[in-house]
């Protein structure tokens, strides 16, 4: 199997090359999947991806499920993780590393269908280890707000 570059800086390289060809989105969510294979257990597909944003969807499965046949609260938890690491992690540059030191969750209601977290993030300012909050708001398809995650983050940036 092929090493996936988990270099901060080639995600967007990776998704440049990839988002516009057939099934390329579906590829590069995969191998988002496989570089944190807890995260890839939601199957969260990268709908949109630039430089400080990340926009990803993960359908309602029954796996994903709770006792009240609502989507459950870790899923949703793993959405907002790693839709504000995609947005985080793709402002670092070449060498950098980051880790989520605190992750809470604002459930706002039961959350059926596909579900679609947003997230913009910015840099801060600094080199060497700096910390970031970063906000995901994840909607149902109706557009309504089910769940605000907020992601502290620990990066090491290169000097």
């Amino acid at each position: 199997m092929p090493t996936i570059p988990t270099d901060p800086a080639y995600l967007l390289t990776f998704w440049e090359r990839l988002k516009d060809k057939p099934l390329g989105k579906k590829i590069f969510s995969r191998a988002v999947g496989m570089m944190a294979p807890y995260t890839g257990s939601i199957r969260g597909n990268v709908v949109d991806f630039g430089p400080g944003y990340a926009r990803v969807e993960m359908r309602d499965r029954k796996r994903l499920r709770n006792h009240l046949r609502s989507v459950h609260a870790v899923a949703l938890m793993n959405l907002g993780e790693v839709t504000t690491g995609l947005a985080m992690m793709s402002l670092v540059p070449s060498g950098g590393r980051g880790i989520v030191t605190s992750l809470n969750m604002e459930y706002r209601k039961k959350s059926r269908g596909t579900i679609t977290c947003e997230c913009e993030a910015t840099l801060p300012a600094g080199t060497g280890k700096v910390d970031a909050v970063v906000e995901g708001i994840l909607r149902d398809a109706s557009g309504e707000t089910v769940a605000i995650a907020r992601a502290h983050w620990r990066l090491d940036i290169p000097a």
